[in-house]
This record gives structure tokens, sequence and C-alpha cells, in this order.
């Protein structure tokens, strides 16, 4: 076909050729009304401001949102570029803005316990997966100045308190509407990874686990054995936090029949924190033998009975134990031939922790032999009688020392020089190891090791001695980037 066209021209009989219409002018001529905007918007920096016709108002297309031509998908990879503290001020934006920052949140902490019943949590927050429900299930009296914070949240409370100074058990919502929110919840929040709870009861966290095949994290705060059996139906499970009871604010129990519970019905936990809770040896047998691919085991504030640490040797894929403020190990660990050895340790961490019986610090250390990374951080009673009994640790490459201040340099000294592969060292505010009474063997350790923090005391001028000489970075004029 030829791409010109013959047409005669009204005056005359000569035929005019003329070029056929391309792509690009039927486009203008279908979108006249769009680019006229564009131009209009193209000439208006033109107009100076001394010039009268710059005081008309504008037409009211001026006044469209731009934003309204893009999709929905589109603006929301836009928003989701945006820094997190930018959010709330996009969401003031309109109304189209704020549904699109709703459906960007993940992880929301719920206040208003109404919120969540009325369903109007999903609609303002479609697609989360982690909700926090602790503040929501806590109500506070009206008209009451007096607020009481613990790491759990904050709470007001009146001015008669419990004789039993249980503040949070006086305060907590009813367990059939906590378990009412979970029902609402699992219905709304299909994809809920992970979840944090108070008073919740069986039927509750049944709900949960059946609507949410994707659970993988859950707190769950004032548990007992019985919740423990709706906590079982969660298969997917893989890390779990159990508080029973916090002093001061409730009082739960959780024995070796919950933990029992838990092991048959959690096999695959990778990490468990046991906080408040009681149990003895049966239980964290249970847990090792059922629970094999766990490889992080926190105890806080534990309440076990005597015997139960030689039930660790049970777990064989234990890689990390972490004690934190707890006021005793086992006070009667038993014989060294029954406390067996965690074979895959390879952390050991003490936080706040009163370290009073030797015999336990030893059985402690014994279960603990392989590990390659000790911290020990602000825990009372070590001293060095309690410290050499970390000589049978001989493949540790890590240790941290922080706030030990009955422990002194001899005895620092006596553990470490016989750990053959020692190679980081951090001792923080530990008084009474002084820099005046490092050994010439000490002095020698310390050249070797390739990372070293020593900042025992506020006077100890051994860092400010080392920068420049190279000591404590072995392997560095070796490793240089060129």
């Amino acid at each position: 076909m030829s791409v010109l066209e013959e047409k005669r021209s009204p005056d005359s009989n000569i035929p005019v050729k003329k070029r056929a219409p391309s792509w690009s002018d039927i486009w203008v001529k279908k979108n006249t009304k769009s680019l006229k905007h564009v131009v209009f918007a193209m000439q208006l920096p033109t107009l100076s401001p001394n010039d009268p016709k710059s005081q008309t108002p504008l037409p009211k297309f001026s006044k469209i949102d731009r934003t309204l031509l893009l999709s929905d998908d589109l603006l929301l990879k836009i928003l989701a570029k945006h820094p997190v503290s930018q959010r709330n001020p996009n969401s003031l934006v309109c109304k189209r803005w704020l549904n699109l920052q709703g459906r960007l949140v993940r992880s929301l902490k719920v206040l208003d316990w109404e919120f969540l019943e009325s369903g109007r949590l999903f609609l303002r927050f479609p697609n989360l997966t982690h909700v926090d429900l602790v503040n929501g299930c806590l109500f506070s009296p009206r008209n009451s100045g007096i607020l009481v914070s613990h790491l759990m949240g904050s709470m007001h409370v009146g001015s008669r308190f419990s004789p039993y100074w249980r503040l949070c058990q006086e305060n907590l919502l009813p367990v059939d509407m906590v378990d009412r929110g979970l029902r609402v919840l699992a219905g709304g929040c299909p994809n809920l990874r992970k979840l944090v709870v108070i008073g919740a009861s069986e039927m509750g966290l049944l709900s949960v686990a059946e609507e949410c095949p994707t659970l993988q994290d859950l707190e769950l705060h004032k548990c007992d054995d019985n919740v423990l059996r709706g906590i079982a139906a969660c298969e997917n499970l893989q890390i779990l936090k159990l508080v029973g009871s916090v002093e001061g604010l409730y009082s739960s129990l959780v024995s070796d029949i919950g933990l029992t519970i838990l092991a048959q019905g959690c096999k695959r936990l990778v990490k468990l924190e046991l906080s408040g809770c009681e149990g003895s040896f049966d239980g964290i047998k249970a847990i090792g033998q059922c629970c094999q691919m766990l490889e992080e085991l926190t105890l806080s504030d534990h309440r076990m009975d005597d015997g139960w640490l030689a039930a660790l040797s049970y777990c064989e894929n234990l890689k990390t134990f972490r004690f934190l403020s707890c006021k005793k190990i086992d006070a009667s660990p038993g014989p060294d031939e029954y406390l067996g050895s965690c074979r895959t340790l390879g952390r050991l961490h003490l936080q706040k922790c009163q370290l009073r019986n030797k015999r336990s610090v030893r059985a402690l250390f014994r279960v603990c032999a392989v590990a390659k990374e000790i911290v020990i951080r602000d825990c009372w009673g070590l001293d060095n009688g309690m410290f050499i009994a970390a000589s049978i640790c001989r493949r540790v490459k890590f240790l941290s020392l922080e706030g030990c201040s009955l422990l002194t340099t001899e005895g620092l000294e006596a553990v470490i020089l016989s750990w053959q592969g020692l190679d980081s060292l951090r001792v923080v505010s530990c008084k009474n190891i002084k820099d005046g009474e490092i050994s010439p063997a000490l002095s020698t350790l310390f050249s070797t090791l390739k990372e070293l923090k020593w900042r025992p005391d506020s006077k100890s001028l051994l860092a400010s001695s080392l920068t420049g000489t190279g000591m404590g970075k072995r392997g560095g004029k070796f490793f240089k980037r060129t």
C-alpha cells in the first residue's frame, strides 16, 4: 500500500498528495483534554508576579490530585520506599493515602480492645503479621495518676493496692473477653506470624492455632499448664516465650505437666524461653527428647526443682544457653557422673544472676564444658573460687566479664591462661581487677589476642597505653586492605 493518498483541491483539478496520519496524530486527537492540562501547567510559570493575569483564580482542574493517575500497586511501591518515620505524615494527606499506609503496616501494638473486637483493626491494617495484645488486655481505672511501668508494658493503677501486690492480675480483662478477641484476630489475620498476649485460655489459643497455620512466634504471659494444651496445636511454632509468674504483677503455674504437653505438641521449636516457670528434671528432659530442633534455651527467674540441670544433656542440638535474673542455678545438681554434657553448646550467657552456690556453678560449667563463648554480666557472688570452675571449659574463644566486682586479677589469670584457644577478651567494670597486678604471662597473652577490651575500672590506663602498639590486633598486618 502507498503511504500517500490522492486528494483534489476545490479550486483546481490538480491532485494533491497528502501524508497518511501517524500514530502520534491519532493519540493527540483522542487525548486533547489531557494535553490541554499539560500545556496549561507548562504555561503557568511564565506569568510574572506583576502581571494582572497572574491574579486570576486557577481553573478547577488544576486542583486535581495527580497521584490519582497512579495505580494503588505503584503508589504502594513508592510509599514503601519512604522511611518509617514518614508514614504518619503520609497518612494525613488523604483517605486514599491513609488506607495505603495501613496496608504497609505489618507489626502493631493494640491499645484499645474495642478496636480489635469491632473489626476496625483489619479494615485499617489488613496485612498484619505481628500483633501485640498485652497493653490492650489491661484496663486502667479512670482518673488515676499512678503509673506503673514494666518491661511488659505500662498501666495506671488505683490508690488501693492488693495485699499481695499483684497489680496486673487485678487489671486484666476477663478470660472470656480475651478469648473472644483472639477468635476475631484469628479470623481477620490468617497470615499471623507473631502473637503476644496475656490472660488467654486454652480455647482462645486453639482458635488461633486453627485459623493461623503460619504462626511461628508466640509470647504468652500469665500462662499455666491448661493453656499449654492450646499451644500444642500450633504445629509450626518455632519461637516460644512462656511467662508463668512475675513478682508483684501476677501469678500463674507452669509445671512439668505443662512442659510435657508443650514438648509433645511443639516439636519444631528452635527457641524457647521459660520465665517464672516451675518444673524439674522430667519437664526439661521431655523438651530435650521431643524438641530435637531446639537450638536456644533461656531461663529467666526460674523456679525449677533441684536436680533439673542434669536434664540439659538430652538437648542434643542446643547451641545457646542463657540465664537471666535467676536467684539460683541448681541447689542440688547431683553427682558429676549424672550431669552429662551438652555436646553442641557454643554460647553460655549469664546476666543478673546470683552465683552464690559454688556447687551449682561448678555443675553448670561442667554441663557447658564445650562452650566457645562465655558471657557473665552483672552477676552477684562470682569470686575467684566460683570462677575457677570455668577452667573446665577449655574450648573458650571469647570471654566477656562485666560488673563482676568480686573477681580479682589473680582469679582471672588462673582461668584464662589455661585456655589455649582464647582469641577475644572483654573486661568491663570489674573494680578488683587492677592494671598493676598484670603479670608478664598475662601481658604475653594480651599481645596474642585478636580482640581486647580492657576497662575494669575508670582508672585503668592499659587501654590508652595500647593505642598504636598493635596489641590485641593479631593478624592485622596480614589482612590490611591495600
